[in-house]
């Protein structure tokens, strides 16, 4: 699919020019939305293999099948084996590949869109792969002085380094593991020179979310976490969230912050099967150059919700375009939000050649 990018700018001639490109655009149809995030991992497992049972390999597919459920359509499909068992009688027959791996397990591949037609024909929620990235800024207090922000990685070099290296790199891998088994795409920080000059322990810790928020830029992650913990003590871990604009506080462990996490997330962006397509009508202004209009294109070909949209006129710095949307206009306002669109007043417009009505956005781009 070829996509072009579009400059409204007073120049006539350059803005014939785009104009033009963008009409090239419009004949190619409706495009497809594109990945965000991928998850490349979202149908695959690796799961132990139990060679004393009577079918040791079918009951690895099993297994294998239910971690995949788990991140495809969460835990309210993944706990009722009675469904999955009616859904897949035969795991075996949606397996593309399997190899033996480590320590007597095996890793199973499946056929993801075949898992999915099943989901959706059963009208079961679908997550697809493309998935918002999380950031994690987690300031850990080891206790006799030891205070640390955990980073993606633990570098000879980092100026963090003493003793409870280990005990940082074990906890940063328990929260990768959960969210790895949800299929949330998580991130640390570097904590680099360019980290470490505009965050410090301190404003993890006093809740100074303003510097934090600003040093999360470079990650392009809109959903960030922020979380305290004390080791050394019985007080409980205290987690700012900020997502959509947003902000929720939690205490509760790790792993149950990742976990209700990615249930939001799916809750925001997993589509139930049997929710039809609807076509909505969306203006978005504020496209004043070629790299505006190229970001609001590939913004909204990273919307999961977004089967298809296509161009239906351009005027001045607005983009009008016809969005084909699976949960309705109400479920693309709030992922257009969540991409970083600023939202304006929402009307009906009457389809002259329609009698049903056409649901009606407005956003503004800014970069």
């Amino acid at each position: 699919m070829l996509k072009t990018r579009s400059f409204f700018a007073v120049d006539n001639v350059r803005h014939a020019l785009i104009v033009g490109l963008v009409a090239l655009f419009m004949s190619f149809g409706f495009s497809p939305a594109a990945q965000a995030v991928e998850v490349p991992t979202l149908f695959t497992a690796e799961v132990p293999v139990d060679e004393d049972s009577d079918d040791p390999r079918n009951d690895a597919y099993k297994a294998a099948l239910l971690e995949v459920l788990t991140r495809v359509s969460g835990p309210g499909l993944s706990g009722n084996i009675e469904l999955i068992e009616q859904l897949f009688p035969r795991p075996a027959s949606y397996v593309t590949q399997f190899r033996s791996g480590a320590d007597d397990s095996l890793w199973v591949s499946f056929d993801g869109d075949a898992i999915e037609k099943v989901l959706r024909g059963a009208g079961q929620i679908v997550w697809g792969s493309d998935r918002p990235l999380t950031l994690v800024w987690l300031a850990v207090d080891w206790g006799q002085g030891e205070r640390q922000i955990i980073a993606a990685a633990d570098a000879d070099n980092s100026r963090y380094r003493s003793r409870s290296i280990d005990r940082n790199r074990l906890l940063r891998e328990r929260m990768l593991e959960i969210a790895q088994s949800r299929g949330l795409p998580l991130a640390f920080p570097l904590l680099d020179t360019t980290d470490l000059r505009n965050v410090a322990f301190s404003d993890i810790w006093g809740g100074f979310h303003e510097r934090i928020l600003d040093a999360s830029r470079r990650y392009d992650a809109n959903s960030i976490l922020i979380g305290r913990v004390r080791a050394s003590s019985g007080q409980r871990n205290r987690w700012t969230y900020f997502f959509g604009g947003e902000e929720r506080n939690w205490t509760a462990p790790p792993e149950v912050i990742v976990g209700r996490i990615a249930d939001m997330l799916a809750a925001e962006f997993a589509v139930g099967g049997d929710a039809p397509l609807e076509i909505v009508a969306l203006s978005v202004s504020g496209v004043t150059s070629v790299d505006d209009y190229g970001s609001v294109q590939h913004l909204l070909a990273g919307v999961s919700l977004i089967e298809n949209f296509r161009i239906e006129e351009v005027s001045g710095d607005t983009v009008n375009y016809q969005v084909e949307v699976r949960g309705g206009a109400d479920r693309l306002r709030r992922a257009l939000r969540f991409a970083g669109l600023l939202e304006q007043e929402a009307v009906i417009v009457d389809d002259i050649l329609n009698p049903d009505p056409l649901s009606a956005l407005l956003f503004f781009y800014s970069d």
